[in-house]
């Protein structure tokens, strides 16, 4: 139910260009132009670029690369340029939203607010480390992002806007696979076609009542008054939202499993459901806020623990559909799949398991490296048209059993790109360069006539040579 975000930090707009330009000039000193000072030696930030009606701070860029080290990752070395780059590019589309109308509801930039505090939270290992990290509390940081969030999800908009019309025909793709350097063309590692038919251990109703039992008396506890926040923090098995004390923030009904979402926009603001289970568990709900189509909650998550014999049942089960399957000569795998399987994912999908790393295209083809290794182990023993008998699968992810038919649909070697084989991976191909390039053209004449001037210290780098080059910031010394 969970997705993370990327760190982002606030910046400061200006009303208009010719007032942000007067403004900004009137605030600096004429000894150093990119400057801000509070008195006649305290330096408290520089400019590090101005673009149209907008300045950007070094503060900003410093905070996203800070950012960025607590994530555990190593920055090459001119990442801040690139981040300097990414300001620049979001101001510029946020200015054009502006003139052709494009917004976004303020619901949405809430939603987006705390599902990225969420993760900042998680990220940073709870709320109190957040909060030493920043130096500021987490409502304090909220209302200081908003602005920054609300105007790079309008820059979305704006990109979108700008690519809508963009499109790739068979001729498109075809006229980019000949214009490919035949020495160069991508190698496409061996892939798979795998089939699926899932069975999870079911638990009986007396089986999970004692998990039941388990959140109806921390329901309980809730409603005497203990925090809820706390309790969550302690008991609820939601890893996303715990060391939030549950908290989910904004979503609309998409947001959640049907479950979830039946028992939250039936509720008041204030008021706590009564104990109702999904796929992942026995749960119970606060509403805090109802906003529109939007519901602020949080949660508290048991989730029962397999017993031996329901993870028996569904060995039993699997090992009688796939005698049932071995007997019936016109068996067609997808139709077993479509009846039987127990994953969402795959059973409306002929059983085929789709490309984790694809979703949006929706491709059946999965490289061997991306495969779980359990199952890779399996078909690596199979023919095409082979179908598996039952194995034990463990979740890497969450530690969860189940039993399963696997069925290898095709295997396609190692091999250089050819149209025949791999046109839809080439069309992919040909739409992101088609998409790139209309953006690239939009930027290009944008720079040309938007005032820019960008600070010394990042005008050598060579991400942002575009940019310093511009007609409108050549006319302005650094």
């Amino acid at each position: 139910m969970r997705k993370l975000g990327l760190f982002i930090v606030s910046v400061f707009l200006l009303a208009t260009a010719a007032q942000a330009q007067t403004d900004t000039a009137a605030k600096l000193p004429a000894a150093d132009t990119n400057v801000v000072r509070t008195g006649p030696s305290r330096t408290i930030d520089k400019i590090a670029a101005i673009v149209g009606s907008s300045i950007i701070l070094q503060s900003d860029i410093e905070l996203q690369y800070a950012q960025y080290l607590v994530s555990g990752q190593q920055p090459p070395p001119d990442f801040k340029a690139v981040l300097l780059q990414n300001q620049l590019t979001q101001k510029l589309l946020a200015q054009q939203a502006v003139i052709d109308s494009v917004q976004v509801k303020d619901e949405d930039v809430d939603s987006e607010v705390e599902r990225r505090m969420r993760s900042f939270i998680q990220r940073a290992g709870g709320q109190e480390r957040l909060e030493q990290f920043l130096g500021r509390s987490v409502i304090q940081y909220k209302d200081e992002i908003r602005p920054d969030i609300k105007e790079s999800l309008v820059a979305q908009r704006m990109r979108a806007k700008i690519t809508e019309k963009v499109n790739t025909t068979p001729q498109d793709v075809k006229r980019f696979f000949d214009l490919m350097p035949k020495d160069s063309l991508p190698t496409f590692n061996k892939e798979v076609e795998v089939g699926e038919i899932v069975f999870n251990p079911k638990m009986t109703k007396e089986e999970k009542q004692f998990y039941k039992d388990k959140s109806e008396e921390l329901r309980q506890r809730v409603k005497k008054g203990e925090d809820f926040g706390a309790l969550a923090r302690l008991y609820s098995q939601d890893p996303g939202s715990a060391p939030d004390g549950g908290d989910l923030g904004f979503n609309d009904r998409n947001g959640f499993v049907k479950e979830f979402s039946a028992v939250a926009f039936k509720l008041k603001a204030g008021e706590i459901s009564p104990v109702f289970e999904s796929d992942f568990g026995f749960h119970f709900l606060q509403v805090i806020e109802r906003r529109g189509e939007q519901v602020h909650t949080r949660h508290i998550l048991v989730v029962p623990v397999t017993t031996p014999a329901a993870l028996e049942r569904a060995k039993v089960t699997a090992d009688s559909l796939y005698k049932v399957m071995k007997a019936d000569k016109t068996a067609d795998f997808s139709t077993y799949a479509a009846v039987f399987s127990d994953d969402k994912d795959s059973k409306y999908n002929g059983g085929m398991m789709l490309n984790a790393e694809n979703v949006q295209t929706r491709t059946t083809y999965i490289p061997t490296d991306k495969l779980d290794p359990q199952i890779a182990l399996v078909i690596d023993t199979m023919k095409v048209g082979a179908t598996s008998t039952p194995k034990l699968f463990t979740d890497p992810q969450t530690g969860k059993k189940n039993y399963k038919i696997l069925y290898l649909k095709s295997v396609t070697d190692a091999h250089k790109a050819n149209l025949e084989q791999d046109f839809a991976k080439l069309k992919e191909m040909a739409m992101d360069d088609k998409l790139n390039r209309t953006v690239s053209q939009w930027f290009d004449k944008r720079r040309k006539e938007t005032f820019i001037k960008i600070d010394a210290e990042y005008q050598a780098y060579p991400a942002l040579q575009k940019w310093v080059a511009s007609p409108a910031s050549a006319q302005v010394k650094p």
